[in-house]
């Protein structure tokens, strides 16, 4: 049974502590495990990511890249409905992400003074995509959409194989749609370790995205600094404010769609109405029995589920900050009178008839979000993370000379007098 609580600041701020807890502690043989693969596979390439597979998998292909052709053959068999569908959602994602595009500019000036920046895709990006029971190939569209309208040069998907030893039909599927251009058949930390310092077949990426386990998310933690990352992703979080408007079935589910990706996963509600609350937690206790996942909702919803209940709005919208939440539910009679209060979340579904997995799936901002508070400074995926950028600077001698003395000056201050004589050889001639 979910908890309900009065919500007082002191409830409230040791609530949040207690979820920020589970996911602070760092699990050193974890990370001494990993560290081994990423070194075996650094050193030996290939015939280690065989043998890892192998061990972890049960199953290693003899060629670990899938071909066009044999994506074609493997995908045949597609529900032709589910395409239609997938192909829907990456349009919206499409759309959405076509307005992050950034341009290169150059900022000329009378005097003859030209500066700029230069954009450009990242060379080659690998996407990390889960097989086997957590398949998700709305994490594909996700990942490569933006790459791709980022015009990144090459991007290569690995994915373990499932028990059969065959990929994941439906994730081939979504590669396709979604335009990867390379695909390997191969998972876990070995799998991202290849993708760092590049194998005899596998090609060295400059980033790595994509949702994985703990031993996926350890490996790209440690490897972050010989390749960029997306972010470090803890347990799903759901938090949903509602006022005496919101319906209690609706509140019930969208709790436990969040609550069934994980043990982990936390889903709250807080509001001002003690009825709303009580409600809700009857609907989620009627609702959990139909749920496939149910024992994993139920492990989720009483560790870390609640219902808090709160003085006003004010109070849940302070809330809300303070956690700073991937998914925030806005389920009020005006949910647009928030947008502007709401500062901390990684992203925002306003409105009974925005649930949160509309953005799961379908409506086209990115569903890769930051969690465990970290909403507070980090954003959605997007366009922005597989770019890069370089300024320019194009002086004449005249306009040099005028900055001459500044230069020099500042230059002398700090103890660089190469610096200065850089600008002082000029100024002589």
């Amino acid at each position: 049974m979910i908890r309900i609580a009065k919500g007082d600041r002191a409830y409230c701020e040791a609530f949040i502590q207690s979820l920020k807890a589970r996911v602070s502690e760092n699990d050193r043989s974890v990370e001494d495990k990993v560290a081994e693969i990423l070194k075996d596979v650094r050193d030996n390439g290939d015939e280690a990511v065989r043998r890892y597979t192998m061990k972890f998998d049960g199953w290693a292909p003899e060629k670990a890249e899938i071909t066009k052709e044999e994506i074609d053959a493997l995908t045949a068999d597609c529900d032709p409905a589910f395409i239609a569908s997938m192909e829907r959602a990456a349009e919206n994602i499409r759309a959405f992400h076509a307005r992050q595009k950034q341009q290169s500019r150059i900022d000329p000036s009378p005097t003859g003074v030209l500066m700029g920046q230069r954009v450009r895709g990242l060379h080659r990006v690998g996407v990390y995509v889960p097989g086997g029971t957590a398949a998700y190939p709305s994490s594909v569209l996700m990942n490569v959409i933006p790459a791709k309208i980022a015009e990144v040069g090459e991007i290569v998907m690995v994915t373990p194989p499932g028990r059969t030893g065959k990929p994941d039909k439906n994730i081939l599927a979504a590669a396709r749609i979604a335009g990867v251009d390379r695909v390997f058949l191969i998972g876990g930390a070995q799998a991202v370790a290849a993708l760092a310092y590049g194998t005899e077949t596998v090609p060295k990426v400059d980033k790595v995205v994509g949702p994985g386990n703990i031993f996926v998310a350890t490996a790209k933690k440690l490897l972050y600094g010989t390749i960029d990352i997306d972010m470090i992703a803890g347990p799903s979080e759901i938090l949903v404010i509602a006022d005496k408007t919101a319906k209690p079935e609706f509140l019930a589910a969208d709790l436990m769609s969040q609550a069934e990706h994980d043990r982990m996963a936390s889903a709250i509600l807080i509001t001002p109405e003690e009825d709303l609350a009580k409600a809700t937690a009857a609907e989620i206790e009627r609702q959990m029995q139909t749920l496939s996942r149910k024992d994993i909702i139920k492990k989720s919803i009483e560790n870390f589920g609640a219902i808090i209940v709160c003085e006003n709005m004010a109070e849940a919208v302070d809330f809300a900050n303070e956690l700073a939440p991937e998914h925030l539910e806005v389920c009020c009679e005006n949910p647009l009178e928030y947008i502007g209060k709401l500062d901390n979340a990684g992203s925002v579904f306003l409105g009974n008839y925005s649930p949160e997995p509309l953005g799961d799936y379908f409506a086209g901002p990115n569903h890769v979000l930051p969690t465990s508070g970290t909403a507070r400074f980090f954003s959605p995926l997007s366009v922005d993370d597989f770019i890069k950028k370089s300024s320019f600077i194009y002086y004449t001698e005249a306009e040099l000379l005028k900055a001459a003395d500044d230069i020099i000056r500042i230059a002398e201050t700090e103890e660089l007098t190469a610096h200065a004589n850089s600008i002082a050889v000029r100024k002589k001639k």
